[in-house]
């Protein structure tokens, strides 16, 4: 799955136009890497948030093609 509908499917980016300009701003690091939004998704990737004031950083655990709101966050783990 593309980067940019993990983050809206997941519910951790709002919008996907949103996601993607983002990615296009290097806002996005992928397993240390800066990330474009047709960046290939997997089990187990490390994506940091780098927008607002905290950043965000989550461990993918499950990528799913539709999530619910109530199920949505059991595709990610917070690491910090």
């Amino acid at each position: 799955m593309r980067l940019d509908k993990y983050l809206k499917v997941t519910r951790l980016i709002k919008r996907r136009t949103i996601a993607n300009e983002a990615c296009d701003a290097g806002k996005i690091i992928v397993n240390g890497k800066t990330a474009r939004a047709s960046y290939d998704i997997k089990a187990g990737d490390i994506i940091e948030i780098n927008m607002g004031i905290k950043p965000l950083k989550v461990k993918v655990v499950n990528v799913t093609e539709y999530a619910t709101k109530e199920n949505a966050s059991d595709n990610y783990l917070v690491v910090e």
